[in-house]
C-alpha cells in the first residue's frame, strides 16, 4: 500500500524502500551538468558535423541530418546565438548560399560535452 508524504506530496512504495536499501557505488567525481544547448539531438548533430567538416552549407546539413528547413533554421539560430557556430550568407548568380562553421567556443563546448558523456558511460559500465 502506498503512503503519501504531506511534506513532498510524493507517493512512496515498498519498491522505493527496497531501492533505498541497495548499496550505492561511490563516484570519484560528479560530472558537471550536461550542456542542454548541445544535448538536443539536432543541435548535437549540427555541432558534430561541423566539428569534422571545415564548413557545411545549409543544404548539406539538411540532407545529412535528414531534417526540414524550419527545424534546421531554428536550431542553427540557437547555436549561433550561443556563439557555438557562425553563419555566413552570400548570393551568387541569384542563388543564396548559407554556410556554417563551428567556432572555438563551439568546439570547446562539444569537447566538454563528449568528455561528460564518456564519464557517464564509464560510470555506468563500471
Amino acid at each position: 500500500m502506498a503512503k503519501r508524504s504531506h511534506s513532498s506530496m510524493r507517493v512512496s512504495s515498498d519498491a522505493d524502500a527496497r531501492r533505498a536499501a541497495l548499496p550505492v557505488k561511490p563516484v570519484a567525481h560528479t560530472p558537471l551538468r550536461l550542456d542542454r544547448l548541445i544535448h538536443e539531438r539536432l543541435r548535437l548533430g549540427i555541432v558534430s558535423a561541423l566539428a569534422v567538416n571545415e564548413r557545411l552549407t545549409f543544404y548539406e546539413l539538411k540532407k545529412l541530418l535528414q531534417t526540414t528547413d524550419g527545424n534546421l533554421s531554428v536550431h542553427a539560430r540557437k547555436l549561433e546565438e550561443a556563439e557555438y557556430i557562425t553563419c555566413h550568407k552570400s548570393s551568387e548568380g541569384g542563388v543564396s548560399r548559407t554556410e556554417f562553421r563551428i567556432t572555438a567556443a563551439g568546439r570547446r563546448a562539444l569537447d566538454k560535452y563528449v568528455a561528460h558523456m564518456e564519464a557517464i558511460l564509464g560510470a555506468v559500465k563500471s
